[in-house]
């Protein structure tokens, strides 16, 4: 079988069709990735024996486009050992080459927080070692991964919420 040659209807239907597929391949625009740093921790009320802290991210956009997000989720470690996690359903935007600052309820497991704590016995508590990686949802992009390592200290955790 050889293939059917080009009519001239279909010639005119590739030719107005090329200009509207190169718009959308150059609208695709490629990212930079977001820079993530912890921007503060809270104490908040927990439930039995878990600990809550409300984790206060600054989030860093160096693209030349707003980045829509909808929802974050996350991992804390510290000191290389799993400490927290946390999810959220917060919607915004980082406006371009902006900053804002994201907060999020974390939650600490109660055999983490034995595990951390006769860890962190005598550790200096204002310069702990944490990493974490997590994502943020939605947006024309998709999810944008995060990842991002530093020091913070710990807040004083007072019984009975």
């Amino acid at each position: 079988m050889t293939p059917a040659p080009l009519t001239r209807r279909r010639l005119i239907r590739l030719l107005a069709g090329a200009p509207l597929l190169l718009a959308g391949c150059a609208g695709l625009q490629r990212s930079d990735p977001v820079q993530v740093r912890v921007a503060g921790l809270e104490p908040l009320p927990g439930e039995g024996l878990e600990m809550r802290f409300l984790l206060k991210l600054r989030v860093q956009n160096p693209n030349d486009f707003a980045l829509d997000y909808d929802g974050l989720a996350l991992q804390i470690d510290l000191k290389d050992r799993d400490f927290a996690s946390g999810v959220s359903d917060v919607r915004g935007s980082v406006p371009p080459f902006g900053e804002a600052v994201i907060s999020l309820p974390i939650s600490v497991s109660p055999l983490s927080a034995v595990r951390q704590l006769l860890e962190l016995d005598g550790a200096d508590l204002e310069r702990l070692p944490y990493s974490l990686r997590g994502k943020l949802g939605g947006g024309p992009l998709g999810a944008q991964r995060f990842s991002a390592h530093g020091t913070l200290s710990l807040p004083t955790v007072r019984s009975g919420g």
